[in-house]
């Protein structure tokens, strides 16, 4: 028997096997943290009560797809005809299933899991997987073990807001998720902790189900009289896999670590985080940004010995009722000055408005650094006063808070041939400096003469014109219904298309010829024509691209 791979890592299991009918007990109770108990007792009493069911049409016929702990308590269970449990309980209130509604909770619930760990993961339709790998010691107290004192945490939390939810922590994702569906013991709050190294131990005595394995395998192990996970452990495995196929050899070696599961964070994991807790929560908006500005400068101190600075900024508000606020910004530089990230918060939580309720209060806020940059010390102005750059930067960052990052652009050069193609437009905070290089500036910064027009009309609209020779200047054209006699021209300038089918944007494939002309009035106008003659076309096409001021 091989040896289990050795493991610091530790996976907390949420189970909430009652979600669906949770969600509409909590809508009509509503929500009380203040007064915990009473709101317990209260859902217990209605529990008792009012057996509910939520039905779910499957194959043409309605099935009950969820019940509260009253109804299974009279002896109904899932995927039982709703006809026959409506028949022997009269008083079974029943409402239709809402996926979408139920999947918004759960993601609710991860969110709000974010304040034990950063890494929350999905796991199916009712439960989630934490990585607390590092996290328990900063609940430890007095000598108490600090998984015990997490798990007891959350989920006495999570009761008290209306909530069924059993806990397992273990050294993989796979046993604690058995013991968390599986507990030893039901009787009060079911905390299931597996000491590090005990997962053998632990889904031993456990139904194959424990395993997370297919319904169709696990009737098919039954049948032959399989019924643990004791019954296939120390089997040959060849046999098994042949038989009963792979799932379930992957299964058993991801509970006993065997294999690597990593899980998959909703939310990407922040490089730095500052939080502070408070005994009494905080509603006020000038709290709320005394605590933004206290943690910014504890973030500040982290990245100058990195000497880095933030590009990404999130703050996240814990409210004593469960619902999570999360506002970010973003800089067009690094930056980890506290007075600026709170003058960019302020801008964002004026934004919000109304959408920012304080509740009852937040008893927990989080500041973190989604993205740090290397940021090289720069020489400070000996006039104390700040450069066009940092202006500008400040400018952008405002309005990105305000409006966006991304409805905050500016024009991007790049490397093509064809006018239209010389430029994007993207957000201003992603440009860096040493990109914003046109190839109109001469050296030395001096401005070179203006051959082509600031501003181009796109698409190019068509013309009609009248050349001396097919492949010279035009004598006269006319644009919008207008003629123009020409007095000067210069040119051609050729631009050829891309070698490759539909290059760098360009939906013709044809060379053009670029004449910049005046007219007997002053006016200047950019043309160019469509196609090399007897060559690429027979008819030349021209279009006019531009106007100089």
């Amino acid at each position: 028997m091989r040896a289990a791979a050795s493991s610091r890592q530790r996976i907390l299991s949420l189970w909430f096997p009652t979600l669906p009918t949770d969600r509409l007990e909590r809508r009509q109770a509503g929500r009380s943290w203040h007064s915990p108990e009473r709101f317990r007792d209260k859902k217990s009493a209605d529990a008792e009560a009012f057996p509910r069911a939520i039905s779910s049409r499957v194959r043409n016929a309605e099935r009950i797809y969820a019940l509260n702990a009253a109804a299974m308590k009279l002896g109904l269970r899932k995927g039982e005809a709703l006809a026959d449990a409506r028949a022997r309980i009269p008083a079974l209130a029943v409402e239709e299933a809402d996926e979408a509604a139920d999947a918004c909770l759960l993601a609710a619930l991860a969110d709000w899991c974010d304040r034990y760990t950063p890494l929350v993961a999905l796991d199916g339709t009712d439960g989630l997987l934490l990585d607390i790998t590092g996290c328990a010691h900063l609940f430890a107290k007095g000598g108490e073990d600090g998984e015990a004192r997490l798990a007891d945490d959350c989920v006495s939390r999570l009761g008290a807001q209306g909530f069924s939810v059993r806990a397992g922590i273990a050294d993989t994702a796979g046993a604690a998720w058995a013991v968390a569906h599986f507990p030893a013991k039901r009787e009060g709050i079911p905390v299931t902790i597996v000491p590090p190294g005990g997962a053998r131990e632990a889904i031993t005595l456990l139904p194959l189900a424990a395993l997370r394995l297919e319904e169709a395998v696990s009737a098919r192990l039954e049948r032959v009289g399989l019924k643990s996970v004791e019954d296939v452990l120390d089997r040959p495995r060849a046999p098994l896999a042949a038989r009963f196929g792979t799932g379930l050899i992957r299964r058993l070696d991801q509970a006993l670590g065997f294999e690597d599961e990593p899980i998959s964070p909703r939310l990407a994991s922040p490089a730095l985080v500052a939080e502070r807790r408070f005994f009494e929560p905080v509603s006020r908006t000038d709290d709320v940004k005394g605590v933004i500005f206290s943690l910014a400068r504890q973030l500040a101190g982290a990245l100058e010995r990195r000497g880095e600075g933030g590009r990404a900024f999130e703050l996240a508000l814990f409210r004593v009722d469960g619902v999570v606020s999360r506002a970010m910004v973003g800089t067009s530089r690094p930056l980890r000055a506290p007075e600026r990230v709170l003058s960019l918060f302020s801008e964002k939580l004026g934004n919000l408005g109304d959408e920012l309720d304080a509740g009852f209060g937040f008893d927990l806020i989080r500041l973190g650094v989604i993205e740090a940059q290397r940021e090289n010390p720069a020489q400070a102005d000996m006039t104390g006063g700040a450069t066009l750059e940092d202006d500008l930067s400040d400018l952008v960052d405002r309005l990105g808070a305000r409006l966006g990052l991304a409805r905050v652009a500016r024009f991007l050069p790049c490397d093509r041939h064809l006018p239209e193609a010389r430029q994007a437009l993207v957000p201003a905070a992603t440009v860096r400096d040493d990109v914003l290089v046109w190839s109109g500036e001469a050296p030395g910064g001096e401005e070179a003469p203006l051959i082509r027009p600031l501003r181009l009309i796109d698409p190019p609209e068509p013309v009609e014109a009248i050349a001396m020779v097919p492949e010279g200047p035009p004598l006269r054209f006319r644009w919008r219904k207008a003629l123009y006699e020409v007095a000067a021209s210069e040119g051609p300038e050729r631009i050829a298309p891309p070698w490759w089918p539909g290059g760098h944007g360009g939906n013709s494939l044809l060379t053009r010829d670029y004449f910049r002309v005046e007219d007997r009035a002053g006016r200047h106008f950019w043309l160019y024509r469509e196609g090399l003659y007897e060559r690429e076309t027979e008819v030349p096409r021209w279009y006019l691209q531009g106007l100089f001021g």
